[in-house]
């Protein structure tokens, strides 16, 4: 059975059946919710007023590459789930050409597929075929739906026990290089503190150390023109440190990008700050842009994390949350 939620720029999709959970938003623009001085975005975001988006100028699909989660990190639903294997190449093309068919575009300027509703997408080989599928189909002339720039992104918490982490990784961006336009596919690490305690406890000591990350990030390729992103999702106690962060980070192959830890139902639970001022922002962005380094400020409206869209939700892992849904059956 699907279950679909409507959310204030698109839907989400709970498949209680398959396990999976995926959905299809639209963008409030860069002008709206980010600041990042480095692209010419530098006031101050107070806050982001929910306003109505044009779905064909950017769409934002974000998919499971698992069923479930095994990272259990202690501020995402996800785990809540349990963990049920890999969602399946045919299954990955399907979450994202249904999330499309879902929002009713045909033909638009941008897509964005992320891999980040459920599941680390590194233990996933078939994240790298989907996304050279969905390449092949959106960005071919005369098709039937098209996109003019085609953006898929990997969000990675880095897993320890990953022993083919670094070879996916390769390939993800060797694979950007030939299907990605000028951009390449995007490439996210979630970092959120430089203080390794903390970090231990955020990924309950199942992400590689700093100094790991810093040396894989450093071994793979340059990125085209946009660079590898260093996820903080954090609390005003987080630390992101300049010093630490050129000793393990190269800004030129990196940048910075810092939101809240969203108000998932564990991170509640887990008596987690949701900052909602931007002065905690601008404690962090402040002495890195000093640095020379690139930062972008995100900042989610009040209606995204109500509609629960943002990283670490999952409706199908708290079953209560699926109440206001409504059951749908299978368009497929």
């Amino acid at each position: 059975m699907r279950k679909i939620t409507e959310t204030h720029t698109g839907k989400i999709v709970s498949d209680t059946d398959l396990g999976i959970e995926y959905l299809y938003v639209g963008d409030y623009g860069k002008e709206n919710n980010i600041k990042a001085d480095f692209l010419g975005y530098t006031k101050r975001i107070e806050k982001v007023e929910h306003k109505p988006v044009n779905l064909a100028d950017k769409l934002v699909v974000t998919v499971s590459s698992q069923k479930g989660c095994p990272m259990d990190c202690n501020f995402c639903d996800c785990p809540k789930f349990g963990f049920h294997g890999n969602a399946s190449i045919a299954e990955l093309v399907s979450e994202i050409t249904t999330g499309i068919a879902l929002s009713g575009i045909k033909h638009g300027e941008r897509l964005n597929v992320h891999y980040a509703r459920m599941g680390e997408p590194t233990f996933n080989p078939g994240v790298i075929v989907s996304a050279r599928i969905i390449a092949e189909m959106v960005t071919m002339d005369g098709a039937d739906v098209s996109f003019e720039t085609y953006h898929p992104v990997v969000s990675t918490m880095m897993p320890k026990s990953n022993k083919n982490l670094e070879n996916f990784l390769r390939a993800w961006v060797e694979t950007g290089f030939v299907y990605g336009g000028e951009d390449g596919f995007g490439l996210q690490f979630s970092i959120n503190t430089l203080d390794e305690t903390q970090r231990n406890e955020m990924f309950r000591h199942r992400s590689l150390s700093l100094k790991e990350i810093g040396d894989i990030v450093k071994s793979l390729p340059m990125p085209k023109k946009r660079k590898y992103t260093l996820n903080f999702a954090v609390t005003s106690a987080c630390n992101l440190d300049v010093d630490l962060m050129n000793k393990y980070f190269d800004k030129d192959r990196c940048i910075v990008k810092i939101t809240p830890i969203h108000e998932t139902v564990e991170a509640v639970r887990e008596g987690y700050e949701i900052v909602t001022d931007f002065d905690v922002y601008e404690k962090f962005e402040k002495p890195l842009t000093e640095d020379d380094w690139d930062v972008i400020v995100f900042v989610p409206s009040k209606e995204e994390d109500a509609d629960r869209i943002t990283c670490g939700n999952s409706l199908i892992a708290h079953k209560s949350l699926l109440k206001k849904s409504k059951d749908m059956e299978d368009e497929q």
